[in-house]
């Protein structure tokens, strides 16, 4: 006799709905991409369980996309074209899906796929442009497709996404240097043609925007602080973000927390962000996951 699984608490699945919602853009994390990570021709840029497959299914990605805000903001040519361009106040949802559609695609689509996402992405970029303040009070022009902005954006991704999982996720097949070389491919796909592709050179590259002066903080960066330090979550979601901003900023070093003008929290940050993240794990249920619909596409392709 089939016994069938005990129902979902109700606000279990209130919550799994607001995540899937946040993270992929549907209740049902089935958005039209996701479920088209199923098709294409190919096995796609990177490699089943590999660093980059490992590091962005596991649940330190929601301290990680916190903590990546954070660090980007620091650039005051990242900033001004959030700032000029981004609809982040009034729809931070709708930026949030956008940009983890383009990761996922990356990571689990198929070449064709994510080639086609970082055309759509780079369609954008094209018409984003102004001026800003550089970290030596000189006033200079930026297009998103600027080279040093393009490298401050994915060394601030890398840098966010390998410190957060190193703190909160499990092993990275290969380790560190094999998560930084594996995602250097996103970076050589927006057009940056020398990313770090080791710990070490990922780390130097990073001190070096500080010991350049090229980062500054602002009364821009103060206030991208105060609303990602309180954004328009309520209930379970608004206790569950508030772990994760105190689990995001404990992976800085003194002199970046310094920088954003935030402490560390003095209350047992890594075991609450557990906690979160297993409740989370647990809402997200079994269902199928963007990584199930690139294994549907593999195994078609005798991959």
């Amino acid at each position: 006799m089939v016994t069938s699984s005990p129902p979902v608490p109700a606000p279990i699945a209130r919550l799994r709905a607001k995540l899937l919602t946040a993270l992929a853009g549907d209740p049902t994390g089935m958005a039209p991409y996701v479920r088209a990570i199923a098709e294409g021709d190919d096995g796609g840029y990177f490699v089943e369980n590999g660093p980059a497959w490992t590091v962005h299914a596991g649940m330190g990605t929601l301290v990680a996309g916190i903590r990546a805000l954070l660090l980007q903001a620091l650039h005051p040519g990242a900033l001004a074209g959030v700032h000029d361009w981004s609809r982040y106040r009034e729809d931070p949802i709708g930026r949030l899906t956008g940009t983890v559609r383009w990761v996922i695609t990356l990571t689990y689509g198929s070449r064709t796929q994510a080639d086609a996402e970082t055309a759509r992405v780079g369609r954008f970029h094209q018409r984003v442009r102004g001026t800003y303040v550089g970290g030596d009070g000189d006033a200079r022009g930026y297009t998103a497709e600027d080279r040093d902005l393009v490298r401050w954006v994915h060394i601030a991704f890398t840098d966010a996404f390998l410190r957060s999982h190193q703190a909160y996720g499990g092993p990275i097949p290969g380790g560190a240097d094999a998560y930084v070389a594996d995602w250097a491919t996103a970076g050589r796909l927006m057009r940056l043609p020398d990313p770090p592709l080791t710990e070490a050179a990922l780390r130097a590259e990073l001190e070096g925007f500080l010991d350049r002066g090229e980062l500054r903080r602002d009364e821009r960066v103060d206030d991208v602080v105060r609303f990602l330090r309180k954004p328009p979550f309520t209930g379970l979601m608004g206790v569950a973000y508030r772990v994760l901003f105190a689990a995001a900023v404990a992976t800085f070093p003194p002199r970046v927390r310094k920088m954003l003008g935030i402490r560390r929290s003095w209350l047992p940050v890594k075991t609450a962000t557990r906690l979160i993240l297993r409740i989370t794990e647990r809402a997200l249920g079994s269902g199928p996951r963007a990584q199930d619909m690139a294994r549907l596409r593999l195994r078609r392709l005798g991959l």
